[in-house]
């Protein structure tokens, strides 16, 4: 376990936090002084600092990926869990983010790890699961993505494979799903916040490439919409709320259109898609699916409305 100076706990690749640790004293109570003309004076006891936690859980979104100078994908720390704990503290100093996430997690491995070690070799569900019974009651908020690169295994720039691997990936994604949100569920109760999100389109940068990229574009795009209305059903059905990245990217937006240095005149969608991902950004650092900072702040912020908590 690692425990940075601003709260952040990493437990992936590393071990389980002490349990009945973390809690800070309450600080000595003042000496009384005591006058003949005022009699005692009040005692002034410090506000005590009550730990509390946030469990980010899911992909590479989570740990804040981003493509170094090289075009190399790398976990940065400046996710938006990471900006969600910052606004977060602010109104709840004793908070400690842990941060689970895995960066290529599907919805599978999650449930059967493989991808990530986890303490005990655990799949990160499992590590979440048993983070969650060891700090029952001292939960503030729980986020999590997952699902993004359940369709990316089917190729869906490949529009002849992934219509016949979507027609039986897409269901078994969201039975993982299901079947993960039960289990947190379960493990933290039923009061505890919970935001799953849904995710932005980059294949809408296909846009660029003529008029099969601009088909590729529309039907990709109806193609997520779908699947995250599943998504979202399935957050919801075990209580927790949404976060709808898809909607603050405008990707179901082809109506208008705004200039993109290097690339001309596009519709909304993909101009908000290239300014706030690596996806239309050049070698090396592009083409990237992975939000930039910008990108990760829009995030942010839609998962801090959804919690409901600022």
């Amino acid at each position: 376990m690692a425990a940075a100076a601003s709260g952040k706990v990493t437990m992936r690749r590393a071990g389980l936090p002490h349990r009945a640790v973390l809690v800070l004293a309450l600080a000595a109570t003042a000496a009384v002084v005591v006058s003949a003309c005022s009699g005692p004076a009040p005692r002034t006891v410090p506000r005590q600092r009550v730990t509390s936690y946030y469990l980010a859980l899911g992909d590479s979104l989570s740990q804040g990926v981003q493509p170094d100078a090289a075009g190399a994908s790398v976990e940065t720390g400046q996710g938006y869990p990471e900006l969600v704990y910052a606004a977060l503290r602010r109104s709840h100093p004793g908070l400690r983010l842990v941060s689970l996430g895995c960066p290529g997690e599907t919805t599978r491995t999650m449930i059967d790890g493989g991808i990530c070690g986890y303490p005990g070799g655990v799949s990160q569900l499992g590590a979440a699961v048993a983070f969650l019974h060891a700090h029952r009651g001292h939960m503030l908020l729980i986020t999590i993505d997952i699902g993004a690169n359940d369709p990316e295994d089917c190729g869906l720039t490949n529009l002849a494979k992934a219509a016949s691997c979507l027609g039986t990936g897409i269901p078994a994604a969201v039975g993982n799903l299901t079947m993960i949100m039960n289990r947190l569920r379960s493990a933290a109760g039923p009061r505890v916040r919970i935001v799953g999100m849904n995710y932005y389109l980059p294949e809408l940068a296909e846009w660029r490439d003529g008029l099969v990229g601009q088909a590729t574009a529309w039907l990709t795009e109806r193609l997520a919409a779908g699947y995250n209305a599943l998504l979202d059903r399935a957050y919801a059905a075990s209580g927790a709320r949404v976060a709808n990245v898809f909607g603050a990217f405008d990707t179901a937006d082809f109506s208008g259109r705004s200039a993109v240095p290097g690339l001309g005149t596009v519709p909304r969608n993909v101009a908000l898609l290239c300014r706030w991902t690596w996806e239309c950004t050049a070698p090396p650092r592009g083409p990237n699916q992975h939000a930039n900072q910008a990108g990760y702040q829009v995030i942010a912020g839609t998962v801090l409305r959804a919690s409901g908590l600022t």
